[in-house]
């Protein structure tokens, strides 16, 4: 059994690469991609700790990408993490973020939802403060009940304290995990907020501009979802990859490997994800 999605405290996850590594070993895991939003600084380290624990590890990035309607994630495998190309267009995406995370504390505020920036940065870890760290922020003050909540009455797209970023187009995002060496894969398709015909018409855009595959098994996808994402990846050529999205805490529900505790990834999509390098 694999997982090939899953956040560390490098990104907003609540563990570190190296207890990722430790989680996954003892889960009898095969294979583990740690896919931290547009940054790549834990890499090294689960890499390190996923030899130590008997566990392959795969380097990857999940990369915010710009669509007009929706989300967008583009999951790189096998990427070279010490690509510096990769890393300057990653830097131009992260300091977006920090634009953003500045306007939606403005916005919070304004709205009456007092916060200091120290409570929010105090929840974030090592790296990058995202808006799950505000949802916690807002829950640990009392201004909510919980994540949902705050993604429900402010943080969701198009609520009063939600603000947009700078991202890569597709095109873009798709290149720089490519010149890395990478395996682009599209994350999470219901994300996207499409039905399955304009889903599958955009899946054969994309790959038109370099996409090598389309993340079929996932946590919050059903099994009916998962046949119809399955015959949408080999009508159009795509490889199949999955995973459960694991961030520990912040989705204590979601579980590494088995997501809400149906999801099972196949070992074999290893192999061709990696054959797809290049």
């Amino acid at each position: 059994m694999i997982d090939l999605h899953m956040h560390s405290t490098f990104s907003d996850g609540t563990l570190t690469p190296e207890e990722l590594a430790r989680l996954a070993g003892g889960f009898g895991l095969t294979a583990i991609a740690l896919t931290d939003h547009d940054g790549m600084d834990g890499v090294a380290r689960c890499l390190a700790a996923c030899e130590t624990e008997g566990v392959r590890g795969i380097p990857g990035v999940e990369i915010s990408a710009q669509v007009s309607k929706g989300t967008m994630h583009i999951l790189g495998y096998f990427v070279d993490h010490t690509d510096e190309e990769l890393e300057r267009s990653l830097v131009q995406i992260r300091n977006g973020r920090e634009t953003r995370n500045k306007e939606i504390l403005e916005k919070l505020n304004a709205l009456g939802c007092t916060l200091d920036w120290e409570d929010v940065r105090g929840l974030a870890g090592e790296d990058v403060v995202g808006r799950p760290h505000f949802a916690m922020a807002l829950q640990a003050r009392g201004h909510v009940a919980d994540k949902k909540e705050a993604f429900d009455r402010y943080l969701g797209k198009g609520k009063p304290g939600y603000a947009e970023r700078f991202r890569l187009d597709p095109e873009k995002s798709i290149a720089a995990i490519r010149q890395a060496g990478g395996v682009a894969v599209l994350a999470h398709p219901v994300t996207l907020g499409l039905g399955n015909k304009a889903l599958r018409k955009a899946l054969a855009e994309f790959r038109d501009m370099g996409l090598q595959g389309l993340e079929v098994y996932y946590s919050e996808h059903t099994p009916e979802m998962e046949q119809t994402y399955g015959d949408m990846a080999r009508e159009l050529g795509l490889g199949m990859s999955g995973g459960s999205d694991f961030h520990g805490d912040v989705n204590p529900k979601i579980r590494m490997g088995i997501g809400f505790g149906r999801l099972r990834v196949p070992d074999e999509l290893v192999a061709d994800l990696e054959a797809r390098r290049g």
